[in-house]
């Protein structure tokens, strides 16, 4: 497969970048894996790479749709991790401008959904699992009980 050249346009610079790139999981990533085991496991229920909102063309991760939290766990190559990116030395201009774009489409995704009144909570693929899910159970914890005490409230009148 040596004179595999790509076509026109294309983004892979050889057949077996091709290959690897179409390897890399959208979703159902180890730590998106790990994380959700953990929420489980302390009883909460959610939906995995569902959209938070009906017109958004996005997806999150994690959504819990009564208490509208998303949660992303985001990968550090492609959505640029401050701690561990490196830029790529193959087509770079390439690569840097998705990661680019993607990091911009996230801040836009955020800025829609906390518009709508949507927590977002983000953690990187590096970050412990553990503390991760204590984080996201706070969260969603504390959205249910003031949805509770808003629901007693409206029952009271």
């Amino acid at each position: 497969m040596e004179d595999w050249t790509p076509p026109e346009g294309s983004w892979a610079s050889s057949a077996a970048r091709r290959r690897n790139m179409q390897a890399i999981r959208s979703r159902d990533t180890k730590p998106e894996r790990l994380l959700r085991r953990l929420l489980h496991a302390q009883g909460l229920r959610y939906r995995v790479a569902a959209k938070p909102l009906p017109d958004l063309r996005r997806t999150a991760d994690i959504v819990f749709r009564p208490t509208k939290v998303a949660v992303f766990v985001d990968g550090c190559y492609w959505h640029g991790c401050p701690e561990h990116y490196v830029p790529p030395k193959t087509n770079p201009g390439y690569w840097s401008d998705k990661v680019a774009g993607n990091m911009k489409r996230d801040r836009d995704t955020d800025r829609r959904l906390k518009d709508a009144g949507w927590t977002v909570l983000r953690f990187w693929e590096h970050e412990s699992p553990a503390e991760c899910a204590s984080a996201v159970v706070r969260v969603v914890s504390s959205h249910r009980e003031a949805l509770l005490r808003r629901t007693d409230l409206s029952g009271d009148q």
